[in-house]
This record gives structure tokens, sequence and C-alpha cells, in this order.
């Protein structure tokens, strides 16, 4: 996926060791004359690659990887949702690129533990932070205090004085119920959080809206738990009701499964009594049965993204950079979907 912005994407040096068959590490042993050496053939063929994609080293990321510890702090708002499991391996691989380690902490939902959290991370002098806040205005004070480059990550859209990374999630969640009822569905509930703050609200936003320009009445709306056990009672609350909608939006993929669960249980069939549609996109919707048609968001080209503007805070440069999600055709939602070839 790309950007919204019309830039073209930088090559990056996940590019340039792809089309010379080695790891990141290697083209960074290449690009900065140690600290390992590489046999000549291999640094040629990576010379070669550099040339042929004309691949410009970013000087922000060597400043980075060129400060106090080596480290850069990740702080996840729940490592339990295979979303975020998948995203700090991505952060992880890109931060190996540029030859650094990544201290991952876990905030599980909760503003006051991810405030202790950052200030650990800043008192341990980690060279950057990216977080993923339970908070749409985090405090920050103590990593500004010590001049710490922060990305927000999973985020709506810009904080001013920090740098942030995150899908429209308004523009997916609408093109996941125009989906539906492009099916001919007139009834669509949605399965919402608890929390989650801007990021909850524009997927709120994004169901509404869609039904409003088809000229359809907004569905029923349960807000729970974004896990599984949250999914599966909301699902049970929706089956309940004596109208029930003919299709569900969950946004997060672990309310849909939970949500599938209560279905099974109920002996009503998916999709042919009841239409799924999934947000995240992790690799459980793919997994689920029958497997979710969700807005899959791209977390490898995010991770990326977070890196490099981690990189340029260093320069004092923030801005929002946002990306679209994808829909992907599973069976869920009624579709004829070619889904017995599964990713691995």
């Amino acid at each position: 996926m790309k950007p919204t912005s019309e830039r073209r994407r930088p090559v990056t040096r996940g590019d340039v060791a792809l089309h010379a068959g080695v790891s990141t590490a290697v083209v960074s042993y290449v690009v900065n004359a140690g600290p390992r050496n590489v046999a000549p053939a291999t640094r040629e063929r990576v010379l070669d690659a550099i040339r042929d994609l004309g691949y410009r080293p970013n000087a922000a990321a060597r400043a980075l990887k060129l400060g106090v510890s080596g480290i850069i702090g990740l702080v996840v708002s729940d490592n339990t949702n295979p979303f975020f499991a998948e995203y700090a391996r991505a952060v992880e691989r890109e931060a190996a690129g540029i030859d650094l380690s990544v201290i991952l902490t876990n905030s599980a939902l909760s503003a006051s533990l991810e405030h202790q959290l950052v200030q650990k991370l800043v008192s341990r002098q980690v060279d950057g932070l990216l977080l993923a806040s339970t908070d749409d205005d985090p405090d920050l004070e103590s990593a500004k205090d010590a001049h710490i480059p922060v990305v927000l990550i999973d985020r709506a859209g810009p904080e001013e004085g920090f740098a942030s990374v995150g899908v429209d999630f308004r523009e997916a969640s609408r093109t996941a119920v125009e989906h539906l009822i492009a099916h001919g569905h007139r009834s669509i509930g949605i399965i919402s959080g608890l929390s989650g703050g801007t990021t909850t609200r524009d997927r709120e936003l994004g169901w509404a809206e869609a039904l409003a320009v088809a000229g359809l009445p907004e569905g029923p709306m349960v807000r729970v738990d974004f896990g599984r056990i949250g999914g599966y009672e909301a699902g049970r609350r929706l089956l309940a009701l004596q109208d029930r909608p003919t299709a569900i939006y969950a946004i997060s993929d672990m309310q849909a499964i939970g949500l599938l669960r209560s279905v099974h249980e109920a002996g009503v069939r998916v999709p042919e009594d009841l239409a799924v549609i999934s947000f995240d996109g992790s690799a459980e919707s793919e997994y689920s049965w029958p497997p979710l048609t969700a807005m899959r968001q791209p977390v490898a080209e995010m991770a990326r993204a977070a890196i490099e503007a981690l990189g340029d805070g260093m320069t004092g440069i923030t801005a929002h950079q946002t990306f679209r999600a994808e829909l992907v055709i599973r069976r869920s939602c009624g579709c004829d979907a070619p889904d017995d070839e599964v990713s691995g």
C-alpha cells in the first residue's frame, strides 16, 4: 500500500536487500563499511542493487542509529491483539535494518501504565519511542524534555509536535459497510469498542456515513471490549434482538472471532444468515471459520514509515502519514472467495 501523498516512495534498505538477495543487515554493513566484513562478491551485488534502484541512505536514520543506546522503545496498547503482535514484529525487522534493538512494552489499555512505561523507556535513554497510545492526547513531556523523538502509531490523524502514522479509519469503515450494502443488506449493525478514542470514533463514523449515503437507517451498535470475549458478548446481545441485523461490521478481528463463536453456538450460518466484516486483517482473520473478509492494515509499510519518521524526528521533522486499508475478500461477507489457499 502507498501513503496518500503523491510523492514516490523512497527506495529503502529492505528494497536493496530483496534486490540483492541478502539481509538488510548485510546492506547496512556495506553502506556503513562495517561493523562486520562482507564478502567481496556479496558487497558488489549489494552495490549493484544500490545503483540499479537509486538507493540513497537515509542520513536521519543513520543519525538515529548513532544515538545513545542503540535501542528504541515500542509501547503497544494490547500485546494480546495479533494486530499489535504483527506490528511489533514488523518494527523489529525494520529496526534491525539500521542496527537498532527494540524494547517492547504493553500498556494493557491503561493510560496510567502507559505513562509509567514511557517514563521508564526515557530513563533507559532509548534513541526513539514508538507509541500506540490509549489516549488521544498522551502525556509525553518526559520524552520532550529528554529530546527523544516520538512517533505515534495506529493514529487517526496528526498530533501537534509529533510524527504519526496510521490508516484512514473512517474511509476504511465506509468501504467495509459499502461492500455489505452491495450484497443487498439493509440492516447492518456494528460491534465497536469501549475505548480507543478517535480511532474508534472514526470507525463508527465511517459505518454511519456509508449507511446515510445509501439512505439506510443505522443498525444496532454494541460497544464492548476489543477482545474475543467482548465480541462473543456482543454476538449474544445482537442475536437476541427481535429484529436482528443481517450483517455485522466488527471494528477489530478479535471481536469478529468472538462473534463467530456466539453465532455458531446459536446455529446461525455465516454468511447465509449473517454476513460479517472485520477490521485489522491480522492472520487470525484468515484462519477463522469461515475466513473473515477484513479491512487489512498495511502493517509492514506502516512500520517502515514509523522507523523512518523516528530518524526524521532527530532533525525536528514531524508529519502525519496516512495509509489506506485494503479490503480482503474472503467468505464471511458472502463472496465466493478463493480462500482454500492461505498465505502461511
